[in-house]
């Protein structure tokens, strides 16, 4: 308690003191490694937006824009927002300077202070930092899978402790509509038995019953019907790609068919990283797939995919993490669908020993795999076509020289073999 006459920090802000600001700078040093490992780029966005952008993101309606952001006129009159999250600002950023039109995909990771006007509590306060990371331009599964499995690759080398991945879909348009009319049905039956608050979600958005807390509204909830038993054809297909690629790599995670996303533009993949050791409010972060909001935000139809986690609450549950390396080594290139499962495969194996590896997606021609590369201002292609399947061994291809390395890949070949093969081949130490 600050002895009178002393100035106190506003309620729900706090100052950031040197031991847990050094687990804070080890923990962003060390998604910068990852998030760099999978060719993201770092952007920072500005803290103040015009306050019509998160109107529009989160909607007018949310709790969010109507109670919770911190909100004012400037002196020319113009309605400005600390921000509240960060996406909205990173697709605007994304439109406003063009980055759609240089790159068909968009990869960026962020880091800073977020503001919301709500209740102070454990890990979470007015002030709250993120670290954050989109893909723009993807609607493929490999997309949606390698975002995860990147960040639960992060979790890991940080120290997680006691954390779990929650996955679900949320449909798309064509088949969430048909499910939010049975939900609303279900839960007008049972209308009796809801808080005041689910009675006004029924209104504005029935799926937001799932996020209530009150436990009688949970034990209602529990029984009603899932949006996996409603999910089209596509999006079937789509979760079922993900989850396979996510065994593959050996990814932990948990079906949850009550996580959902209110918004429309929210779209197939949601998932949520929790921790059991953070009580009732055990969501340390969470993200989707969110193919209609570069759209609601005045830019192409583009898709886009991405993630938050509160640091405040990573701090909670993390060990303190070490350095790693940053350099892009190479790119993986896979020909043909029947080419993605082990060009992930390699990719991941050389992640794994500290290396930095983009996998590109499939279904464009060699030459323009090898410009996409190129672009990356990586000095090794990988190239996984069917050729190499057969042989068993991924082609190697310098950059910089424009040809074909003698040394081949194999694609079964342990981690530490792969790595020191591209350290070679690339000149650095091993």
């Amino acid at each position: 308690m600050p002895k009178p006459g002393v100035i106190a920090a506003v309620k729900g802000f706090r100052d950031v003191l040197p031991d847990e600001s050094r687990q804070w700078e080890a923990l962003e040093e060390a998604a910068r490694a990852m998030f760099v490992r999978y060719g993201f780029g770092e952007i920072r966005p500005p803290i103040l937006e015009r306050t019509e952008l998160f109107a529009r993101s989160l909607g007018e309606t949310t709790d969010i824009v109507e109670k919770e952001m911190y909100s004012f006129a400037d002196r020319d009159e113009t309605g400005v927002t600390l921000r509240p999250e960060a996406t909205a600002g990173v697709v605007r950023a994304c439109i406003e300077n063009g980055l759609m039109h240089r790159e068909p995909e968009v990869r960026l990771f962020y880091l800073g202070p977020m503001f919301r006007r709500e209740r102070p509590q454990r890990g979470r306060f007015r002030q709250f930092h993120q670290i954050g990371a989109e893909v723009l331009g993807r609607d493929d599964a490999l997309a949606d899978a390698e975002l995860l499995i990147m960040l639960t690759r992060y979790l890991a080398s940080v120290g997680g402790k006691d954390v779990a991945l929650d996955l679900n879909s949320v449909g798309d348009s064509a088949c969430r509509p048909a499910y939010r009319e049975r939900l609303r049905q279900f839960a007008q039956v049972h209308l009796a038995g809801l808080c005041g608050d689910c009675h006004r979600r029924l209104e504005r958005n029935p799926l937001r019953i799932f996020d209530c807390k009150v436990e009688g509204c949970r034990e209602i909830v529990a029984r009603a019907p899932t949006v996996l038993d409603a999910l089209c054809e596509d999006c079937r297909v789509h979760l079922e790609a993900v989850r396979r690629f996510l065994d593959q790599e050996g990814v932990a995670y948990r079906m949850k068919p009550g996580l959902v996303r209110g918004l429309d533009y929210y779209s197939r993949t949601a998932f949520e990283i929790v921790s059991s050791g953070l009580g009732a409010q055990n969501a340390v972060g969470g993200g989707g797939r969110y193919d209609g909001l570069v759209a609601a935000l005045g830019g192409p139809r583009m898709s886009g995919v991405g993630f938050a986690l509160g640091l405040e609450r990573l701090a909670m549950v993390v060990a303190e993490p070490g350095a790693t390396d940053r350099a892009l080594a190479a790119v993986v290139l896979p020909l043909g669908e029947e080419a993605l499962a082990p060009a992930l495969a390699l990719a991941t194996r050389l992640r794994n020993e500290g290396l930095a590896v983009v996998l590109e997606p499939a279904g464009r021609s060699l030459k323009a795999l090898l410009r996409a590369a190129d672009r990356r201002g990586a000095r090794l292609a990988v190239i996984v076509g069917e050729d190499e399947i057969r042989a068993g061994r991924a082609t190697v291809r310098d950059l910089v020289r424009r040809e074909d390395r003698p040394q081949a890949l194999g694609l079964d070949a342990p981690g530490p073999e792969l790595a020191r093969s591209v350290r070679v081949l690339v000149g650095a130490p091993s």
